[in-house]
C-alpha cells in the first residue's frame, strides 16, 4: 500500500498541469516521507551505554554521573553499564551506587565480555542495577573488604567494616528481589560465583552471550526500581549510544592507575632535577614539570599513605648522601630499599589499587643508578682544583725567560708574564708562582 501511494505521488508531481499543482504534490510527498522517517524513529528504542573496565575510583563516579545525566537528557529507555573490573575503593563504590539509585533511567549492569569479572567492589555495582546480568564465561563476588594496603585489620575494625559492607549488599539484593543471604557471603566468606551459579542462586536475573541478546531478553520485561516504582522496558530495535568521556575524564582515567601515577611522579622529579643541575637545557624542565603535575593530579584522586611518601623522600636523601660521602653503596642500597617500600605503601587502598612490585623495581633501580651517577659527577667536579682565574695560577710552574733581579719576563701556561722575585733568578731557571699583583706575577725559584 505504501509503495502505491509513493508511486501515485511521484506521477502526480510530474504531470504537466502547471507549477502550482506540481508544487503542492511535491510538498505532500516531502510531508509523507517525513512521516515515514518519524514513524521509524519513534519505533526505535534508545540505550545509553558506558564501560567500567578498570579499578573503581572517584573518576569512575564522575563518568557514571555524567552518563546518567546524558541518559536523562536524551530521554533514553535504558542505561547499560558494562562491568569488567577487579574492584576498587569502597567509598567511591558507595558514591557510584548512590548515583545509580537516583537515576531517572532504568539501569542494567552487565558483566561482559566473556572472561570479564565484577569482583570485589564490582560485585556491589552489579547488584546495584535494576537488572543484573552476566555474559557467558564471566564471574563475580569475592567482595571481602581489604584496607590499609591489604594489611590485616584489627578484629573489631574488621567486623565493623565487613558488617557495613554486608548490610549494603543485603539492602541492594533485597530491594531487587535477589538472594540477600548469599550475597553477603561474598563479603564474609569471599565467595565467588560463575554466571550460572549467580543465575541459579538468584544473584542476577539474566545470562546473555552479548548485548544484543540481552536487550532482546529485556524487551517487555517489568522491573521494580529502588524507590518501588514499576516500569516496563520497551526495547524494540534498540539503538546503543556509547557515552563519550570528556578530555579531562579520559586523561584522568588513563593516569589514575597508581603504577602510571608513580612513574609520572618519579620521571617528573628526575626531569626537574636535571634542569636544576644544568640550567638552560629547557626540555628536561618542561617535560619534568608536565609529568610531575600529571602525577600529582593522578594521586589527588587516590588515597595516599603518608608513610609511603616519607619513605620516597628518604630514598632521595639517601641517594644524595651516597654521592656526597661515598659509603661504598650502603646508602644507595638503603635508598633503593626505601623507594621500593615507599612505592608499595604509597597508595592506601585494596590490593588492586597498589603499585606492583615489578613497577617499583623497574623505577627504583634505574633511578638510583642515574641519581647516584649524576650526583657523584657533581661532587667530583666540585672537589677538583680550580683551573681558571687567578686561583688557577697559584703554585703553577713556569720558566724565567730573562734574569729576574728582581723584575723580568717568565713563561707560564704558554703565556708571557711580567714577573718579580725577591730572590735573584737566572734566565732559563724553573720558577713557581706564589702570587699575582695585577698583571705581574710574584715568583720564586723552584729549588
Amino acid at each position: 500500500m505504501t509503495d502505491c501511494k509513493l508511486g501515485y505521488l511521484w506521477l502526480a508531481a510530474h504531470r504537466p498541469n502547471g507549477n502550482i499543482v506540481r508544487g503542492k504534490v511535491r510538498l505532500l510527498l516531502v510531508l509523507f516521507l517525513s512521516t515515514l522517517v518519524a514513524g521509524a524513529a519513534a519505533g526505535q528504542s534508545h540505550v545509553v551505554a558506558v564501560s567500567v573496565d578498570n579499578v573503581i575510583h572517584p573518576i569512575t563516579v564522575e563518568i557514571l554521573s555524567h552518563t546518567i545525566e546524558q541518559a536523562s537528557r536524551e530521554r533514553a529507555d535504558l542505561l547499560l553499564i558494562r562491568l569488567n573490573t577487579p574492584g576498587g575503593l569502597f567509598d567511591a563504590t558507595r558514591h557510584a551506587i548512590e548515583k545509580l539509585a537516583t537515576s531517572p533511567v532504568p539501569v542494567v549492569t552487565f558483566v561482559t565480555p566473556t572472561g570479564a569479572r565484577a569482583a570485589s567492589a564490582g560485585f556491589f555495582l552489579l547488584e546495584a542495577g535494576d537488572i543484573a546480568a552476566m555474559a557467558d564465561g564471566t564471574n563475580t563476588g569475592a567482595a571481602s573488604t581489604v584496607l590499609l594496603s591489604g594489611q590485616a585489620m584489627d578484629p573489631v575494625l574488621r567486623k565493623k567494616v565487613d558488617n557495613d559492607a554486608a548490610a549494603l549488599l543485603r539492602s541492594l539484593a533485597s530491594k531487587h528481589g535477589r538472594n540477600a543471604e548469599l550475597a553477603e557471603k561474598a563479603v564474609f566468606e569471599a565467595r565467588s560465583f560463575t554466571e550460572r551459579e549467580a543465575l541459579e542462586n538468584k544473584l542476577i536475573e539474566l545470562v546473555a552471550p552479548d548485548e544484543q541478546h540481552l536487550l532482546v531478553k529485556l524487551d517487555g520485561r517489568e522491573i521494580v526500581r529502588l524507590d518501588g516504582r514499576r516500569e516496563t522496558l520497551r526495547l524494540s530495535r534498540p539503538r546503543i549510544v556509547n557515552y563519550n568521556p570528556t578530555i579531562r575524564e579520559k586523561i584522568f582515567a588513563a593516569i589514575s592507575d597508581p603504577n602510571i601515577a608513580f612513574i609520572l611522579l618519579v620521571l617528573g622529579a628526575l626531569g626537574l632535577y636535571l634542569e636544576f643541575l644544568s640550567p638552560g637545557l629547557i626540555f628536561p624542565g618542561v617535560a619534568g614539570g608536565i609529568m610531575a603535575l600529571l602525577g600529582l593530579a593522578a594521586i589527588s584522586v587516590l588515597p595516599i599513605n603518608w608513610l609511603g611518601v616519607a619513605l620516597l623522600l628518604l630514598s632521595f636523601a639517601f641517594f644524595v648522601l651516597e654521592a656526597k660521602f661515598g659509603s661504598h653503596g650502603i646508602l644507595a642500597a638503603g635508598g633503593v630499599a626505601a623507594m621500593i617500600l615507599g612505592a608499595l605503601l604509597f597508595i592506601n587502598g585494596p590490593p588492586e589499587m597498589q603499585i606492583r612490585l615489578s613497577t617499583a623495581l623497574a623505577v627504583a633501580l634505574p633511578l638510583a643508578a642515574i641519581t647516584v651517577f649524576l650526583l657523584s659527577l657533581i661532587v667530583r667536579v666540585r672537589r677538583q682544583k680550580v683551573s681558571t682565574g687567578i686561583a688557577a695560577m697559584q703554585n703553577t710552574i713556569g720558566v724565567a725567560l730573562t734574569a729576574l733581579s728582581p723584575q723580568g719576563k717568565v713563561l707560564v701556561h704558554g703565556e708571557y708574564w711580567n714577573a718579580i722575585s725577591a730572590t735573584p733568578v737566572a734566565a732559563g731557571t724553573s720558577i713557581r708562582v706564589i702570587g699575582i699583583d695585577g698583571l705581574t706575577l710574584n715568583v720564586e725559584p723552584t729549588s
